[in-house]
C-alpha cells in the first residue's frame, strides 16, 4: 500500500467504488487519508459518468478508524502555533467527511467487520449504510479521554435520534451491527461480506439505475430540509422542481411507462 494512496478507485456501470486500501493497518486514517478521499470525491462530483459511489474496505475490517499512532505527534503540550497546527489537522479530519456529505451523488458505506470512532464519523455523512453481521461499531472517543470532533455528534443524531445517541456517544461502547439495524444506523443486514458487497453492488445500481438529476436533486433537498426545517425546505424544493421538471429524462420517464419499457436515463 502506498502511504500517499490509502484507496483504489474502481468506476463501472455509473458506480464508483472507493476501497479503503491499508489492509495491514486495518485502513487506519491518517493524514494521507484526509487529503485523499477529498480529491477523490472532487473527482466524483465532476465525473458525470458517476451517479453513486459505494465506499468498502478492504481486508479485515471496515476500519479501525483514526491512525492514532501517526498522528500522536501532533498531540502535544507545545505552544499556540502547536495548538493552531492541531486546530487545522482538526478542520482537515472534518472535511475529509464532510465532502461525502457534500458530494452531489448518493454515497453507500458498506461495513463489515469493525468500524470504530472516526468510521463512525465517515458513514455518518453517507447516505445509506449497509453491514455484515460481524459488523461492530463505536463512538470510542469518550474512551479515549477525547471529544469525538469529525462530525458523529453533529450527524448521527439526526439519522438514530438523541435517546440513542446519547447512551452510545457517552459510553463510547460497541454497539453490534444487530442493534445498528434495530436503532436505524444501518438499513440492510447482510450475511457476510460476500453477500455484503452483493447488496452493495445492487442497491447501488438501483440508484443509479434512476434520473442522476432527480436523485442528485432529491439529496440535495434533503441536506437544505434537515439544516433549515420544514417550511423553508418547501419552498427550496418547490423552486428546485420548477426548474428540474421539464427535462429530457422526465419525458423518458413518461414515453418508457407508455411503451412498457425501462428508461433510459442520460442525466439532462
Amino acid at each position: 500500500m502506498n502511504e500517499e494512496n490509502p484507496f483504489i478507485v474502481e468506476k463501472r456501470d455509473h458506480v464508483a467504488w472507493l476501497i479503503m486500501n491499508s489492509p495491514e493497518k486495518r485502513n487506519a486514517m491518517g493524514l494521507a487519508f484526509f487529503t485523499e478521499i477529498v480529491n477523490h470525491f472532487d473527482d466524483f462530483n465532476n465525473d458525470p459518468e458517476v451517479r453513486v459511489v459505494v465506499i468498502k474496505g478492504e481486508g479485515s475490517c471496515f476500519t479501525a478508524g483514526i491512525d492514532l499512532a501517526g498522528l500522536a505527534s501532533l498531540v502535544t503540550d507545545g505552544g499556540a502555533d502547536t495548538r493552531e497546527n492541531l486546530r487545522k489537522t482538526i478542520l482537515k479530519g472534518q472535511e475529509a467527511a464532510s465532502c461525502i456529505e457534500k458530494c452531489t451523488k448518493p454515497v453507500i458505506a458498506a461495513v463489515h467487520s469493525h468500524c470504530i470512532g472516526g468510521g463512525v464519523d465517515l458513514i455518518s455523512a453517507c447516505d445509506i449504510r449497509i453491514a455484515s453481521m460481524d459488523a461492530v461499531f463505536s463512538i470510542k472517543e469518550t474512551r479515549l479521554a477525547v471529544i469525538a470532533d469529525v462530525g458523529t455528534l453533529q450527524r448521527l443524531p439526526h439519522i438514530i435520534g438523541h435517546g440513542w445517541f446519547r447512551e452510545l456517544a457517552l459510553t463510547g461502547r460497541d454497539f453490534s451491527a444487530e442493534e445498528a439495524l434495530k436503532i436505524g444506523f444501518i438499513t440492510r443486514l447482510c450475511t457476510d461480506k460476500e453477500d455484503l458487497f452483493k447488496q452493495a453492488e445492487s442497491l447501488a445500481a438501483e440508484i443509479a439505475g434512476l434520473a442522476p438529476l432527480a436523485v442528485q436533486g432529491t439529496k440535495d433537498v434533503l441536506l437544505y430540509s434537515r439544516d433549515n426545517g420544514i417550511y423553508p425546505g418547501l419552498q427550496y424544493v418547490a423552486q428546485k422542481n420548477a426548474a428540474a421538471l421539464i427535462s429530457e429524462d422526465a419525458l423518458e420517464a413518461i414515453a418508457a411507462h407508455i411503451e412498457k419499457r425501462k428508461p433510459a436515463f442520460k442525466g439532462k
